[in-house]
């Protein structure tokens, strides 16, 4: 790296969106969320998940609702 790399300022991390609306209790019978309508396995890997991955899984969302 050039020190010219090292001086030019970064833009900030860009924050994650999420559905969390931080009510954590999942459901014995449906594995879901209580509050978002995610699976434990979404939940864990929501921060290594592509964008497009996390559109797909928001997207499904309401209809887990139901």
């Amino acid at each position: 790296m050039s020190s010219s790399e090292a001086l030019t300022p970064q833009d900030p991390p860009r924050g994650i969106a999420t559905p969390c609306i931080k009510v954590c209790i999942v459901d014995g019978a449906t594995s879901l969320c209580l509050g978002c309508k995610r699976t434990l396995s979404e939940i864990g890997g929501w921060g290594g998940f592509t964008d497009a991955e996390r559109a797909a899984i928001m997207a499904a969302l309401p209809a887990r609702a139901g």
